[in-house]
């Protein structure tokens, strides 16, 4: 029987899925209990029709609610732990994307204030079961068979029943302010059945005999702030950092948004005068202000830039702020001057690893120049940035036409040879053929016709051009026709009975296979280990005397299932594009330390252009920028700081990341993931506030 072994991670897990028919109900109970109070304790009308909405609808679908919670929790967790044992069939799990800045300035009112009730609801959830989470993510990591815990091993965490209650109550098609109040009277009742649930399960294991796994501490380093002395004419600190009178400023969803839309308020009670006094806008200074501020501090604790650059960006904050004034929506802008210099300093820094890499000495005395160049706010201040900006812009900027061009080439003839491959697997007589002859026309065979193709295909334009006769000799269909006497030719069985015929095409068939190859520069080596092969067939057929059936049961066995095939570069198109045969540096860096097995990340699917890679070689590290992604995103072209091309199939990426000799570095630019790490601020501080 191959039944897998019943564990202790089974046996929680069943029960789990048996305590949430249990506490699911009771959640739904205090919910409606919840609303029935805030009614009732309600002063303004408005807020009592609210609330006893809320209620009505959730009394009407209170039981379909319950059913698809339970079964939904179910499939949820199910899924969950398919994705982390590596199942092919599961569906990958989708990572948790982060609040940006472009999507605040997408949203409107009631956007904003269901994210902040989804974020109040988070908070709420995780400060009442963080005791008994702790515990549980330590069971369960053990009895998964983890020396040391991870939380992704947990597939009851609360973000999974937080994700499935909004997909459910998505899938009702409720209003707005129903869910609303909702989320929003739930959120304690919530945190504490599941409070009730872990408790319930750790109980569980601990009567299984299962220890705990043991968590891994990781130090942390907290950043060096440069100290110095304040210029006279400096800009003063926004008020998170200033002493003022009124109280500190806390940055929440609701300020970025009014920011970011132009919703601001024009003065009034509730707005602190830390901008400039009696200009009636001064909330919006002090927020742009405390934005700017929190987007440097976030760069200058960034790891990935070296130490000189993070300390000559914060220089550059007075001159930022001073910015802001005038336009305090700077750094939402891409096209902003000022935002763009940011994008060039930090973006062409993550090309260095250390200090003593070439060309970093002249790059940071580059930045240094840029900084002491907008030390003086002045009313010229906006033509200085864009001085700078273009002089940092131009940095390591090359020609990678010839490359793009070449690449593009390469992908038309790949595309062409899939087609090419397709059409020969139809045949009738393909599915008869020995393994390694398949490969061989699947792979290098197609790309030589398509090759053939495309050359027959210039020449007809150029004979149509210049009134030229029409060249009568179309390699491509010569490579083609040979596919019957190649197919017969290699099949034991048939070929052992007709010699003459054997003998007859052979050479023809030869030959035509070395033009072929010859005219895509494939490399002789392996074609001389495939030519060997076939003639091995040949030579066996020739001197066989077996019986038909005798010899397709002797080839049963080679049979192997064809790999999709990855483009294919000549020999002058590797070199004017920089390609890397992941296929070599594989096997080479086999010979030097282990390939760790992990599944590739697919970073050939997401990847944008900006976004730096680093490749690991056996004798050196590198890095590189991606300039360029094929049409069909088959091939991608780098270039590293000092100009060289780079380029890698897809393939070859996957190959590369599953042996652990590709990383990303940054997948989106430093200050967009800055400003990102503000909106998850102003997020978290709209849940705590609410």
């Amino acid at each position: 029987m191959n039944a897998r072994t019943y564990t202790p991670f089974d046996s929680c897990l069943k029960a789990a899925l048996v305590l949430s028919a249990d506490w699911i109900p009771r959640w739904l109970d205090q919910l409606q209990a919840a609303l029935v109070q805030r009614e009732a304790a309600a002063g303004a009308s408005h807020e009592k029709r609210g609330f006893g909405h809320a209620r009505s609808v959730l009394m009407a679908c209170r039981d379909r609610l319950e059913v698809r919670l339970v079964t939904a929790f179910a499939s949820a967790v199910h899924a969950d732990v398919a994705r982390d044992r590596g199942s092919p069939t599961a569906s990958p799990r989708k990572p948790r994307v982060a609040l940006s800045m472009d999507d605040l300035t997408l949203m409107d009112h009631g956007q904003v204030q269901a994210s902040v009730e989804l974020a109040r609801l988070q908070q709420v959830v995780r400060m009442a079961v963080d005791d008994e989470l702790i515990t549980l993510d330590a069971l369960l990591s053990a009895a998964r068979g983890l020396r040391t815990v991870r939380a992704e091993a947990n597939p009851l965490r609360p973000d999974v029943v937080i994700d499935t209650l909004m997909a459910a109550l998505t899938k009702l098609r409720i209003d707005e302010t129903a869910r609303l109040h909702w989320l929003h009277a739930g959120a304690v009742p919530l945190g504490q059945e599941l409070g009730w649930f872990y408790a319930a399960l750790v109980r569980h294991l601990e009567a299984d005999g299962v220890q705990p796994a043991g968590y891994v501490v990781v130090p942390t380093v907290l950043p060096v702030r440069p100290a110095r002395a304040p210029a006279d004419d400096q800009v003063e600190e926004p008020a998170s950092e200033a002493v003022a009178a009124d109280a500190p400023l806390v940055l929440t969803l609701d300020h970025l948004h009014r920011l970011l839309v132009g919703n601001l308020a024009q003065g009034g009670a509730g707005v602190s005068d830390h901008g400039a006094s009696g200009s009636g806008n001064a909330l919006v200074r002090t927020l742009a202000a405390e934005v700017v501020t929190l987007m440097l501090r976030t760069i200058a604790e960034d790891r990935r830039l070296l130490t000189p650059v993070r300390d000559l960006v914060m220089q550059l904050k007075p001159a930022l702020l001073h910015l802001a004034k005038t336009d305090p929506r700077f750094f939402a802008d891409r096209d902003n001057p000022a935002r763009r210099l940011l994008d060039a300093i930090t973006a062409r820094s993550l090309a260095y690893i250390h200090e003593q890499d070439t060309g970093f000495g002249e790059f940071a005395g580059q930045v240094l120049h840029t900084v002491q160049s907008l030390q003086t706010p002045s009313a010229d201040l906006p033509e200085r940035v864009m001085a700078c900006m273009q002089r940092m812009e131009s940095l390591g900027l090359t020609d990678q036409g010839p490359a793009m061009q070449t690449l593009v080439r390469v992908e038309q003839r790949h595309l062409l040879a899939e087609r090419v491959a397709r059409e020969i697997r139809a045949r009738d007589d393909f599915a008869r053929a020995p393994a390694l002859v398949k490969r061989f026309l699947c792979g290098p065979w197609a790309q030589a016709v398509a090759h053939a193709r495309l050359s027959a295909d210039i020449l007809g334009e150029l004979a149509t051009q210049h009134d030229l006769l029409e060249v009568r000799d179309v390699p491509s269909e010569r490579y083609m026709d040979i596919l019957t006497d190649l197919l017969w030719s290699c099949q034991l069985a048939q070929a052992s009975q007709n010699r003459a015929r054997l003998v007859r095409v052979v050479p023809v068939v030869l030959r035509t296979l070395r033009e072929g190859l010859d005219a895509i520069d494939f490399p002789r080596p392996q074609a001389e280990s495939f030519f060997q092969a076939l003639m091995g067939l040949h030579e066996a057929a020739y001197k066989s005397h077996r019986s038909g059936g005798m010899m397709k049961t002797s080839l049963r066995h080679q049979e192997q299932p064809v790999a999709t095939a990855e483009p294919w570069l000549q020999g002058h198109e590797a070199r004017e594009s920089g390609f890397i045969d992941t296929q070599l540096m594989v096997t080479e860096f086999a010979d030097t330390e282990p390939a760790t097995c992990q599944q590739p990340l697919g970073s050939g699917d997401t990847l944008a252009v900006g976004a730096w890679i680093e490749l690991q070689y056996p004798d050196h590290v590198q890095r590189c920028q991606l300039r360029w992604a094929s049409p069909h995103r088959t091939l991608f072209l780098f270039a590293t700081a000092e100009g060289q091309s780079v380029s890698l199939t897809r393939q070859g990426m996957d190959r590369l990341e599953a042996s652990s000799h590709l990383r990303v570095v940054a997948e989106h630019g430093v200050v967009d993931e800055a400003l990102a790490a503000v909106a998850r601020l102003a997020w978290v501080n709209s849940g705590r506030l609410a």
